[in-house]
């Protein structure tokens, strides 16, 4: 018989959101992951928020709730806040109560740059690589590198001369017109750089994100943003590097690609004690010589070296799933700092993803 339909339903529930969250929803493994993460964290949490004064968000929600903001690519914390407030698989995970307020937007972001000038997603990062379950996971002796481009939130009319004396109008047409980083800065976002990815592409106003990656499983181990320009690849792989060289204590390979095949960087790389696993750069420069690769027999005759060629080409999974499905594809905020914070965010989250898979295989 047909059912009968009553707009609304009853008024009140007596099921908690635990109890409508699927048993095997892949958010159960994550939120457990965060949470003992998150317990780890709690002192570093007391030294950056007063003894006194109101209560403000607690910071184990705050960071809950940002990165189901990449999980799941929402645009704007003003929308996130606005699903958190009727989504019940949101409120779940970020330890909201169905009846519990959501906080103001002004407010959340405000608490959120106190986190990250305490460096707390970095020390996230940390604490989750190290936890007793993902730590095996991990190589401590081959990693790759590679960086990419961030489109930064500032359009090209804001791309105007640094003396003002132009005569550009609007900075809508600029066809015919010389452009540089040396004579034009963004008005809105000064930070951000025009820079093309290849020959024959557009040049954009955008950030450089690099990335450190394990080559067991393709775990994002480091991550840092820096202006987009033609040498910060490697300058970011090598400070990188070096750092992670000097924590597990002992010579790391490096894989990467043809970019950094550089006779200065491979010998700064040897220098600290990295072996560059870098591919060849062997084909014709634009005067029609061919170039000379900085990469010799000596490393390439190595059963590594090809292990390492084939392993590095999984961090650009790491950069797809920022593009596609977090928030990486285009800068949510202005400047170096906040964009390194969502950067590090989209890597926490990827990590988070991808460690229940590989624990439970």
């Amino acid at each position: 018989m047909r059912g009968r339909f009553r707009d609304q339903g009853g008024l009140f529930s007596y099921l908690s959101p635990e109890a409508r969250v699927p048993a095997k929803h892949p958010l159960r493994q994550v939120r457990e992951l965060v949470r003992a993460v998150l317990k780890d964290l709690s002192p570093s949490f007391g030294k950056l928020y007063s003894s006194a004064g109101r209560p403000s968000i607690p910071p184990e929600q705050l960071l809950s709730a940002l990165l189901l903001q990449v999980f799941y690519g929402i645009r704007s914390e003003r929308q996130l806040m606005e699903q958190l407030d009727y989504n019940l698989l949101y409120r779940w995970f970020a330890g909201l109560a169905p009846d519990d307020p959501v906080w103001d937007t002004t407010t959340f972001t405000k608490n959120r740059d106190r986190l990250q000038h305490g460096e707390v997603f970095q020390k996230f990062m940390t604490k989750l690589l190290n936890h007793p379950q993902v730590k095996p996971l991990l190589s401590d002796e081959h990693f790759s590198v590679d960086g990419t481009l961030i489109e930064a939130w500032a359009s090209q009319k804001s791309f105007r001369a640094k003396d003002g004396g132009d005569n550009e109008g609007d900075g809508a047409d600029f066809r015919g017109q010389k452009r540089s980083n040396e004579t034009h800065a963004s008005t809105t976002d000064p930070e951000s750089r025009l820079y093309r990815k290849a020959a024959g592409r557009e040049a954009r106003l955008c950030y450089m994100g690099h990335v450190t990656m394990e080559n067991r499983h393709g775990l994002a181990v480091a991550g840092v943003v820096t202006r987009a320009d033609g040498t910060a690849e490697r300058r970011a792989s090598q400070a990188m590097l070096k750092a992670k060289r000097k924590a597990v204590g002992h010579r790391i390979t490096a894989g990467a690609d043809k970019a950094y095949d550089t006779k200065g960087h491979v010998e700064d790389l040897r220098a600290i004690n990295v072996t560059p696993h870098v591919a060849q750069n062997n084909g014709p420069a634009k005067i029609g010589k061919r170039r000379r690769s900085s990469i010799d027999a000596r490393t390439t005759r190595h059963a590594s070296y090809g292990m390492s060629q084939k392993r590095r080409k999984m961090i650009e999974c790491i950069f797809g799933w920022g593009k596609q499905h977090g928030t990486m594809r285009k800068a949510k905020h202005r400047g170096v700092a906040r964009i390194a914070g969502g950067f590090l965010l989209n890597l926490i989250a990827y990590n988070l993803i991808r460690i229940p898979k590989l624990v439970a295989a």
